[in-house]
């Protein structure tokens, strides 16, 4: 999906930085005032932190066309630049917020026209990514917030990006939403959740989340059947905590064999032998993993 988004925002920021070239949307040809016509594209392989994407860029009859967004011997974007891209849908981003991300990628030398003509061509397909329909049911749902500092308003302020990535009965990945809100919490939480029932979620068979306070009730008073599971990076680290770093190689040997087991038996086998090693010195990690055991 990140890969998908990153290109076709860059996808239509170039052919808006043609439009503004020409004077002219596509297939406006009555406030044609120039010589130059479009010539279709051409595919361009750029490198991200996704992986490798292809992007159809804008060609023009004369040649002329020098694209701002994306130069002609570009091969990759900045991370930032991509996480600007990938913030644009989020729900919550405020048209200003849009318009200041795409002046930040662009630099001081964009034009007003042209970040009103890639405002315009960005929001119809953010919000339609936003608002699609969801399926009915997801076996997993994972959920965290990720903080970033982006502009709003003209500052630079610390915000919540709210992530819900799904698993469906078939086992494949998809971005459910993004939300921008401020200092993560349960009461947003509570948004997002009623937010995916909104778009036709109607059952979660696990959530995957990081134990933050108030969030399993939330989650329940919503899908009230759903199972809740520690994140298993959130279980590590809290796991990890206090352990002397002399010891921390070793214990997380063992540890990795209680969540890389082939199955329950052998994963409930390799806590006791956990238990039994370590109890003495970090009796809480054992009665953590136990805690959090699936139903």
């Amino acid at each position: 999906m990140f890969k998908e988004t990153i290109a076709e925002f860059m996808e239509n920021g170039l052919d808006a930085e043609l439009d503004d070239e020409l004077g002219y949307s596509k297939y406006d040809y009555k406030n044609k005032d120039t010589e130059n016509s479009r010539n279709g594209h051409s595919k361009k392989t750029l490198k991200t932190s996704f992986g490798d994407i292809e992007v159809e860029t804008p060609r023009d009859r004369r040649g002329e066309f020098e694209p701002q967004l994306l130069k002609k011997n570009q091969t990759g974007i900045a991370q930032d630049v991509e996480e600007k891209i990938l913030s644009m849908y989020a729900k919550g981003m405020t048209t200003s917020d849009i318009e200041s991300h795409i002046r930040d990628i662009y630099g001081l030398e964009v034009s007003d026209t042209t970040v009103s003509r890639i405002t315009d061509k960005i929001l119809p397909v953010a919000k339609e990514w936003q608002q699609r329909p969801l399926e009915s049911i997801y076996a997993v749902v994972f959920m965290d917030a990720i903080h970033y500092h982006v502009r709003s308003e003209g500052q630079i302020v610390k915000k919540a990006v709210y992530i819900a990535i799904g698993i469906n009965l078939d086992g494949r990945k998809d971005v459910l939403g993004m939300w921008v809100g401020e200092n993560e919490s349960a009461k947003y939480w509570a948004t997002v959740l009623n937010s995916l029932r909104n778009r036709g979620v109607e059952d979660i068979f696990i959530a995957c989340t990081d134990n933050l306070t108030g969030f399993a009730d939330a989650i329940a008073a919503v899908y009230p059947k759903t199972d809740i599971q520690n994140c298993i990076i959130h279980q590590l680290r809290n796991s990890s905590k206090y352990v002397s770093y002399k010891d921390i190689k070793a214990l997380m040997a063992d540890l990795k064999a209680v969540y890389a087991a082939v199955d329950e038996e052998a994963a409930l086998q390799a806590l006791n032998l956990f238990a039994e090693k370590w109890d003495s010195k970090y009796p809480k990690i054992s009665l953590s993993w136990q805690a959090n055991w699936p139903n």
